[in-house]
């Protein structure tokens, strides 16, 4: 997995994530959209080498991303939007990308969570719980993006196993285990967030 931090930056394979920061603060879903949508035609153009304007991005009947105009490539995209970062992941099968806000005082939910998941919580330093939650939920949202069902399929169903801080694991009954990549970044020194990606071969 290559994670890169701007518009500018080219990846030399695939996957990729491109976590972006920006100033913009969107008040409400359709800005996110639209300044996702934005800064995934910018990468695109440069990535594949043709004008923004002929970069189209749509959505299937389930809400996740696609690229909907003819262009000459297999590639797959998924889309994040947290505290100022715009995280755009491409890859050549299925794939999901979530970046999460590391909040400390946050309230873990108990209820959403897999009893493995929450077990290892527990057990953790409780000065590294809320960026252990905070990376766990940005694999979970990554993985059901890349299953194309988003919470549909309801989040306590499968585990996520934090395996270090740069891999997790998913063990999911209906489809086995999985691994993907995290990294944590920090946005303009303000906030810590953890941002997670996964790609899943013949899904």
């Amino acid at each position: 997995m290559h994670w890169l931090r701007s518009t500018e930056a080219t990846a030399p394979t695939y996957p990729a994530v491109w976590l972006v920061a920006t100033p913009q603060r969107p008040r409400n879903l359709t800005e996110r959209s639209t300044l996702r949508r934005e800064t995934a035609r910018a990468i695109l153009a440069r990535q594949l080498g043709r004008p923004a304007a002929e970069i189209a991005i749509a959505h299937d009947s389930a809400g996740r991303p696609l690229l909907a105009t003819a262009l000459e490539t297999d590639l797959q995209i998924s889309l994040a939007t947290r505290a100022g970062v715009i995280a755009i992941a491409l890859a050549q099968a299925p794939v999901g990308v979530d970046v999460e806000r590391v909040d400390p005082a946050g309230v873990i939910p108990r209820e959403a969570l897999h009893r493995d998941e929450w077990r290892m919580l527990e057990e953790s330093e409780p000065s590294l719980r809320a960026l252990a939650f905070a990376r766990l939920w940005a694999a979970k949202e990554a993985y059901v993006k890349a299953l194309g069902t988003g919470f549909v399929r309801p989040p306590e169903s499968f585990a996520i196993l934090l395996i270090s801080p740069e891999r997790f694991r998913v063990h999911d009954p209906l489809r086995g285990m999985a691994e993907g990549a995290l990294v944590t970044i920090e946005n303009g020194g303000q906030e810590i967030l953890a941002a997670a990606a996964i790609v899943l071969d013949g899904a």
